[in-house]
């Protein structure tokens, strides 16, 4: 019976972890459409998707923590019903800053995954632990991808406030399944506390420099004094992170982590590759929409969805191959040779982006190199630093793609704020041939990032 249980109970996790995977995804072909119903830019649109990364990099290293402190179960059935709140907020929504708090409050569900293998860890044995594991990180992912197919569907049969609300539905029926099902897990009694200064200023900051973003790039503009006192903002938050996480006895990152070669090599390295791709994720859905003379496609959300499967199915096969090729060939060779694959694809879709198949191969393409290389990075950095030190290496290495992602976006939100037309407000074309130029050429960046930190890449 309890082993019948303890299937039952890992199979709710799964079922909430294809829920949760689901309602992170809605945003990335339906962006297109939530800006033309808001009424906002391209900058501020990136700001939905942004400000869920924000949450869950700040999350994640804190879930783990939580969760042994309190109870995976506990604490996940916490963070379900943040999550379901923002859900219903952002289904709910009138405007723009009351779906960013939805997207906000729904960025906690990144916290379920750790969670969820401290509840595998402790009510498996170690062997069937392993497929568990396997399972909710391949229905996390597969739900990416009905996320990614279903967003237009629903937006277009219902409206794009149900994109949210059902699958929070879902979440709040698999987390009812899961609070039944899923014997309690007792605490673990630790002296590590919770950085929550380092938490709360690191998202204060991340969303400082986005917002910041957005306000130089509006129309018109903003006065140079202005620009100035954003950038003071910006750098003030993110130096008094960084004295905090130096001083904390339990930081959310640990920066000495980065007196490694291999540490912050592997940081800087994840970074760039990540904003390029990011740049990416956010450029050829708007491309895919704009309908424009001699260019863009006019695409409705459900046809972008379509468009953008290809790469997500690549981005997914990515994770699984980057180790091993790590492996065989080397972080160093991987990724090399996703940055170049990344810096051409880019390159000739500046010139070649008068096509359908032509912006879905490069979003394949692109996806692929960039999982493989950031994936390649992390199995790298986990054999370069002591045992002891991979759950902190990881979790650095994780926050950094995270921030990459969400800065990349911002950037090409911003770059097709500064090239709308003052007629329409639309992208001009010239935006997207920048855009695609500048992503190139950060994917290259990583290239000489590459030489010089040979030593560091080769660990």
């Amino acid at each position: 019976m309890a082993t019948v249980l303890g299937r039952l109970s890992i199979s709710a996790l799964g079922v909430l972890a294809l829920a949760l995977g689901t309602l992170q995804s809605v945003v990335e072909p339906a962006l297109p459409l939530l800006q033309q119903e808001l009424r906002v830019s391209p900058a501020e649109g990136a700001l939905i998707g942004n400000t869920l990364l924000i949450t869950g990099a700040v999350i994640t290293p804190v879930a783990g923590k939580l969760g042994d402190r309190y109870g995976g179960k506990r604490v996940l059935v916490w963070l379900m019903a943040v999550v379901s709140a923002g859900g219903l907020s952002a289904s709910l929504a009138p405007n723009l800053p009351v779906l960013l708090l939805g997207q906000v409050l729904q960025g906690v569900m990144v916290g379920a995954l750790p969670l969820s293998f401290i509840l595998v860890r402790k009510h498996l044995t170690p062997k069937a632990s392993q497929a568990a594991i396997g399972l909710v990180v391949a229905l996390f992912t597969s739900g990416s991808m009905v996320g990614t197919l279903c967003a237009g569907p629903i937006a277009e049969g219902l409206s794009w406030q149900w994109m949210f609300a059902l699958p929070t539905i879902a979440v709040v029926a698999a987390t009812a399944v899961v609070t039944w099902l899923m014997p309690h897990d007792p605490p673990v009694h630790s002296d590590d506390g919770i950085d929550w200064p380092g938490t709360v200023l690191l998202s204060v900051a991340l969303l400082a420099f986005m917002h910041g973003l957005v306000t130089v790039t509006r129309d018109g503009g903003v006065p140079p004094l202005a620009v100035g006192a954003i950038v003071v903002v910006v750098v003030a938050l993110a130096a008094g992170w960084v004295v905090v996480e130096r001083r904390a006895a339990s930081p959310m990152v640990d920066l000495r982590m980065l007196t490694h070669p291999a540490m912050w090599h592997a940081c800087v390295l994840t970074l760039v590759i990540t904003s390029s791709s990011g740049m990416v994720l956010f450029l050829l859905p708007q491309l895919f929409a704009v309908s424009g003379d001699g260019y863009g496609f006019g695409a409705g959300t459900t046809d972008i969805g379509l468009f953008l499967l290809p790469g997500a199915i690549a981005g997914a096969v990515s994770d699984s191959v980057g180790g091993i090729a790590a492996r065989r060939l080397g972080p160093r060779v991987v990724v090399v040779a996703g940055a170049v694959v990344t810096a051409a694809t880019m390159i000739a879709l500046a010139s070649l982006h008068t096509a359908h198949w032509q912006l879905v191969v490069a979003k394949a393409l692109t996806a692929f190199a960039a999982g493989v290389g950031t994936t390649a990075l992390l199995a790298g950095t986990a054999t370069a630093v002591g045992t002891k030190d991979i759950g902190i290496a990881t979790s650095l290495l994780v926050v950094t793609r995270v921030i990459g992602v969400a800065v990349g976006a911002q950037v090409a939100g911003a770059i097709l704020d500064a090239g709308a037309e003052p007629m329409t407000g639309l992208p001009a074309e010239s935006a997207f041939v920048t855009g695609f130029t500048v992503a190139g050429l950060v994917a290259a960046l990583s290239l000489l990032v590459v030489r010089l930190t040979k030593k560091g890449v080769q660990a």
